[in-house]
């Protein structure tokens, strides 16, 4: 099989409908070659498909920043080969063929299946790493996945394709395993998003919302607009060092990013120049609105400009009107209030900062402040917190509406970090808070059927007795 422009066939197709068709038909015989693989060779697949991308990665990460014009080319080298080899290993030793799990004591054994053909949608932000992470796992799963990209960055994610299509031909596996919408459009997607068994939304609002009414089951992901909580018992150097790295690490395209520090006023200075030896520049309030006027140009406005978005702290100042100083690598802003009327409380999509001060020792303070942020955009995503206090963590986890809540992290490492237990992915899920179907890290386990046999561990089938059941009730409050 040859992997270049695998779709040369359809230049003559016209109809959406007809040419989508042929590209998951591809998919589905590519899909059932693999069906009654072993274990084994699924996860020599998922190797040689892995390793194609990261030995590659220099040239994908390069095409993204040249096609795209987000992030920047060191961080998304570091940003491919992390995510890649964090899922692998993520993977690594998890079952997916055949029986995956057993519970003797409930009679159940369960089985994994495969779903069939995936349909991916990829950001603008997100056209290099976004396809292998979600190719990885569908095939581990024994899936076959088609790769819709945005219009865009489509060049880039064509790359990533090619690059997997030969670590399937490496082994042995049909290329059309993964595949891509040529000369994407909205009603190729749209077609696709029918026509296949399941979707993985990666992007925006809109995506998401297209997603879920196609008809076909998906898994989306929410607004991002993450809130950074630092306490007065936080290791400040810690906290200022974490929320400068995330901030600045590919120029934000992460929707995980701190966009929002809500500090206790009792060392809010101190974090302050702490978040300046690490890069970042206060700008004044006449800055400020200089900064406000260019992200958000338009009267009612909440998406910031195409300008701003994942560019360097030099190239927003200077369409800001703001001499940055040498060495600043991100942007603050103090904000005290939240909404449509202060813009730098939503998602900021840059290297901009916004920072709040809450009442000192005062968790539900900080707590209502996440919380309002939140509701505005982001609500269901993530929050941290830089604390050595259990109890304001277990506060922040019972009282916001948030699917993750990082302690002392660099929020990025919510996608799945060496240092800690998070699936990895690049497709993180809000709960029905934002308008999601779960809370969790879209990962492996969500490309799976699974069945379930049950056996019988009551043979007699004795229910329990209304006794056993109802004693408490009815001592508190008779029959």
């Amino acid at each position: 099989m040859k992997t270049s422009n695998p779709n040369a066939a359809l230049t003559t197709v016209a109809d959406p409908s007809s040419e989508v068709a042929i590209v998951v038909a591809r998919a589905r015989d590519a899909q059932r070659q693999i069906d009654n693989y072993t274990q084994e060779q699924v996860d020599e697949l998922v190797l040689a498909v892995g390793w194609s991308i990261v030995k590659n990665r220099e040239a994908l990460a390069r095409l993204a920043v040249d096609e795209g014009g987000f992030g920047n080319y060191e961080s998304k080298v570091l940003k491919i080969r992390n995510r890649v080899i964090g899922t692998i290993a993520d993977m690594s030793g998890q079952r997916t063929v055949g029986v995956v799990e057993e519970l003797p004591e409930r009679g159940i054994v369960k089985i994994a299946k495969p779903v069939g053909v995936i349909a991916a949608l990829i950001p603008t932000t997100g056209p290099d790493a976004t396809p292998p992470v979600n190719a990885l796992a569908a095939l581990k799963a024994r899936n076959a996945i088609v790769i819709a990209p945005h219009p865009r960055t489509a060049r880039t994610s064509a790359l990533a394709v090619e690059l997997m299509r030969k670590g399937c031909e490496e082994v042995g596996a049909p290329a059309d395993l993964i595949q891509i919408i040529e000369r994407p459009s909205i009603a190729k997607t749209g077609e696709l998003m029918k026509q296949a068994d399941l979707i993985v939304a990666t992007g925006g609002e809109a995506m998401v919302k297209a997603a879920y009414s196609s008809g076909t089951p998906a898994y989306g992901v929410g607004v991002g607009n993450s809130v950074h909580v630092v306490d007065d018992s936080a290791d400040l150097d810690d906290a200022a060092a974490t929320i400068a790295r995330g901030k600045v690490f590919d120029f934000a395209t992460s929707c995980l990013a701190d966009n929002s520090v809500v500090a206790d006023v009792s060392i809010y200075s101190s974090l302050v120049d702490k978040l300046v030896a690490r890069g970042g520049y206060v700008l004044t309030s006449t800055e400020k609105e200089r900064l406000s006027r260019v992200m958000w140009p338009q009267p009612g406005q909440h998406i910031p400009s195409l300008d701003v978005i994942a560019k360097s702290a030099s190239h927003i100042a200077g369409l800001a009107d703001i001499e940055l100083p040498e060495g600043r690598t991100f942007l603050i802003v103090e904000e005290d209030g939240v909404g449509p009327s202060h813009p730098f409380s939503g998602e900021k999509l840059s290297v901009v900062l916004a920072l709040y001060r809450y009442g000192a020792g005062l968790i539900d303070d900080a707590i209502d402040l996440v919380n309002a942020i939140t509701g505005y955009q982001g609500l269901g995503h993530t929050c941290g917190i830089h604390t050595a206090n259990d109890a304001h963590v277990e506060a922040l986890a019972m009282r916001t509406r948030t699917a993750r809540v990082m302690v002392n992290q660099d929020l990025n490492e919510g996608a799945g970090s060496p240092r800690n237990g998070m699936p990895y992915t690049l497709s993180l899920s809000c709960g029905t808070w934002g308008g999601n179907v779960t809370t969790e890290n879209v990962n492996v386990r969500h490309f799976m059927n699974i069945t379930w046999v049950s056996r019988l561990v009551n043979p007699k089938g004795t229910p329990p007795t209304d006794e056993a059941l109802f004693a408490s009730h009815w001592a508190k409050h008779g029959k």
